[in-house]
Protein backbone atom coordinates (compact mmCIF):
# COMPACT_ATOMS: atom_id res chain seq x y z
CA UNK A 1 0.00 0.00 0.00
CA UNK A 2 1.37 3.35 -0.74
CA UNK A 3 1.59 6.31 1.50
CA UNK A 4 0.08 9.55 0.96
CA UNK A 5 3.23 11.22 0.03
CA UNK A 6 4.52 8.42 -2.60
CA UNK A 7 1.27 8.30 -4.24
CA UNK A 8 1.15 12.11 -4.91
CA UNK A 9 4.48 11.97 -6.14
CA UNK A 10 3.49 9.27 -8.17
CA UNK A 11 0.63 11.39 -9.62
CA UNK A 12 2.48 14.24 -9.96
CA UNK A 13 5.14 11.88 -12.34
CA UNK A 14 2.03 10.79 -14.54
CA UNK A 15 0.97 14.52 -15.09
CA UNK A 16 4.80 14.98 -16.14
CA UNK A 17 4.71 12.10 -18.25
CA UNK A 18 1.45 13.09 -19.94
CA UNK A 19 3.04 17.14 -20.45
CA UNK A 20 5.93 15.17 -21.92
CA UNK A 21 3.84 13.34 -23.98
CA UNK A 22 1.78 16.32 -25.09
CA UNK A 23 5.00 18.72 -25.69
CA UNK A 24 6.32 15.84 -27.83
CA UNK A 25 3.04 15.90 -30.05
CA UNK A 26 3.47 19.51 -30.12
CA UNK A 27 6.90 18.69 -31.49
CA UNK A 28 5.61 16.50 -34.03
CA UNK A 29 3.13 19.30 -35.16
CA UNK A 30 6.28 21.68 -35.56
CA UNK A 31 7.89 19.36 -37.74
CA UNK A 32 4.63 18.50 -39.92
CA UNK A 33 4.68 22.30 -40.02
CA UNK A 34 7.89 22.94 -41.46
CA UNK A 35 7.47 19.83 -43.77
CA UNK A 36 10.12 17.38 -42.26
CA UNK A 37 8.18 14.03 -41.58
CA UNK A 38 10.55 11.88 -40.70
CA UNK A 39 10.94 14.20 -37.54
CA UNK A 40 7.38 14.67 -37.12
CA UNK A 41 7.28 10.98 -37.14
CA UNK A 42 10.10 10.60 -34.65
CA UNK A 43 7.95 12.79 -32.52
CA UNK A 44 5.30 10.88 -32.55
CA UNK A 45 6.77 7.60 -31.24
CA UNK A 46 8.43 9.53 -28.55
CA UNK A 47 4.69 11.13 -27.70
CA UNK A 48 3.72 7.78 -27.46
CA UNK A 49 6.24 6.43 -25.75
CA UNK A 50 5.79 9.20 -22.89
CA UNK A 51 1.87 7.89 -22.88
CA UNK A 52 3.13 4.50 -22.43
CA UNK A 53 5.33 5.85 -19.31
CA UNK A 54 2.24 7.57 -17.55
CA UNK A 55 0.09 4.54 -17.79
CA UNK A 56 2.88 2.24 -16.14
CA UNK A 57 2.78 4.85 -13.43
CA UNK A 58 -1.12 4.87 -13.40
CA UNK A 59 -1.23 0.95 -13.39
CA UNK A 60 1.38 0.57 -10.14
CA UNK A 61 -0.57 3.23 -8.36
CA UNK A 62 -3.94 1.16 -8.67
CA UNK A 63 -1.55 -2.41 -7.83
CA UNK A 64 -0.52 -0.84 -4.93
CA UNK A 65 -4.11 0.20 -3.65
CA UNK A 66 -3.45 4.02 -4.08
CA UNK A 67 -5.96 6.59 -5.92
CA UNK A 68 -5.07 8.07 -9.38
CA UNK A 69 -5.37 11.50 -9.82
CA UNK A 70 -5.37 13.39 -13.09
CA UNK A 71 -4.19 17.21 -12.93
CA UNK A 72 -4.33 19.13 -15.46
CA UNK A 73 -2.34 19.32 -18.44
CA UNK A 74 0.07 22.55 -19.20
CA UNK A 75 -0.53 24.00 -22.31
CA UNK A 76 2.93 22.68 -24.71
CA UNK A 77 5.14 25.12 -26.58
CA UNK A 78 4.04 25.31 -30.27
CA UNK A 79 7.54 26.54 -31.82
CA UNK A 80 10.97 26.27 -32.64
CA UNK A 81 13.54 28.71 -34.34
CA UNK A 82 14.74 25.51 -36.31
CA UNK A 83 15.19 21.58 -35.88
CA UNK A 84 18.20 21.81 -33.78
CA UNK A 85 16.72 24.51 -31.41
CA UNK A 86 13.36 21.87 -30.75
CA UNK A 87 15.64 18.65 -29.92
CA UNK A 88 17.49 21.00 -27.48
CA UNK A 89 14.57 22.20 -25.92
CA UNK A 90 13.44 17.89 -26.01
CA UNK A 91 16.81 17.35 -24.45
CA UNK A 92 16.13 19.91 -21.81
CA UNK A 93 12.41 18.34 -21.04
CA UNK A 94 14.01 14.65 -20.66
CA UNK A 95 16.85 16.09 -17.94
CA UNK A 96 14.28 17.73 -15.88
CA UNK A 97 12.25 14.40 -16.19
CA UNK A 98 15.15 12.23 -14.95
CA UNK A 99 15.42 14.63 -12.26
CA UNK A 100 11.78 14.12 -11.28
CA UNK A 101 12.52 10.42 -11.35
CA UNK A 102 15.32 10.53 -9.40
CA UNK A 103 13.54 12.45 -6.65
CA UNK A 104 10.71 10.14 -6.91
CA UNK A 105 13.35 6.73 -6.31
CA UNK A 106 15.09 9.12 -3.45
CA UNK A 107 11.51 9.55 -1.80
CA UNK A 108 10.59 6.10 -2.03
CA UNK A 109 14.21 5.28 0.03
CA UNK A 110 13.43 7.60 2.37
CA UNK A 111 9.79 6.14 2.85
CA UNK A 112 11.07 2.48 3.21
CA UNK A 113 8.80 2.11 0.17
CA UNK A 114 10.75 -0.91 -1.47
CA UNK A 115 8.87 -1.78 -3.78
CA UNK A 116 8.09 1.90 -5.51
CA UNK A 117 12.03 2.05 -5.18
CA UNK A 118 12.36 -1.06 -7.59
CA UNK A 119 9.98 -0.14 -9.78
CA UNK A 120 11.66 3.40 -10.33
CA UNK A 121 14.25 1.48 -11.48
CA UNK A 122 12.87 1.11 -14.54
CA UNK A 123 12.47 4.32 -15.11
CA UNK A 124 16.26 5.26 -14.50
CA UNK A 125 16.96 3.21 -16.96
CA UNK A 126 14.86 4.31 -19.78
CA UNK A 127 15.71 7.79 -18.73
CA UNK A 128 19.12 7.13 -19.24
CA UNK A 129 18.14 5.97 -22.94
CA UNK A 130 16.37 8.54 -23.85
CA UNK A 131 18.85 11.45 -23.22
CA UNK A 132 21.14 9.13 -24.82
CA UNK A 133 18.68 9.56 -27.95
CA UNK A 134 17.81 12.92 -27.99
CA UNK A 135 21.77 13.95 -27.28
CA UNK A 136 22.37 11.80 -30.24
CA UNK A 137 20.12 14.03 -32.17
CA UNK A 138 21.14 17.23 -30.82
CA UNK A 139 24.82 15.85 -32.03
CA UNK A 140 23.96 15.43 -35.33
CA UNK A 141 22.15 18.55 -36.17
CA UNK A 142 24.93 20.67 -34.56
CA UNK A 143 27.42 18.55 -37.69
CA UNK A 144 24.38 19.01 -40.10
CA UNK A 145 24.07 22.81 -39.68
CA UNK A 146 22.62 24.66 -42.41
CA UNK A 147 23.08 22.02 -44.56
CA UNK A 148 19.73 21.03 -46.23
CA UNK A 149 20.83 17.96 -48.11
CA UNK A 150 21.88 16.72 -44.54
CA UNK A 151 18.68 17.87 -42.89
CA UNK A 152 16.90 15.93 -45.74
CA UNK A 153 18.63 12.85 -45.33
CA UNK A 154 18.61 12.80 -41.61
CA UNK A 155 14.53 13.06 -41.87
CA UNK A 156 14.78 10.40 -44.10
CA UNK A 157 16.21 8.42 -41.48
CA UNK A 158 13.80 9.25 -38.97
CA UNK A 159 11.33 8.57 -40.74
CA UNK A 160 12.04 4.63 -40.73
CA UNK A 161 12.16 4.64 -36.58
CA UNK A 162 9.72 1.44 -36.14
CA UNK A 163 6.84 2.25 -33.96
CA UNK A 164 6.46 0.33 -30.75
CA UNK A 165 5.15 -2.44 -29.99
CA UNK A 166 1.16 -2.83 -29.12
CA UNK A 167 2.23 -4.59 -25.70
CA UNK A 168 4.81 -0.97 -25.33
CA UNK A 169 2.03 0.81 -26.11
CA UNK A 170 -0.12 -0.33 -23.16
CA UNK A 171 2.51 -0.21 -20.75
CA UNK A 172 2.59 -4.17 -20.79
CA UNK A 173 6.29 -5.57 -21.41
CA UNK A 174 9.81 -4.13 -19.73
Amino acid sequence: MLNDAMQDALNQQINIEFNSAYSYLALAAYFEAIHLKGFAHWMRIHYLEERMHANKIFDFIIDRDGRVELLELAMPRKDWSSPLEAFEWALETEVSNSESIYKLAELAMAKHDYATHTFMQWFISEQVEEEAIVNDMVAKLRLVGDSNAALFLMDQELGQRPMPEEADLEGDSD
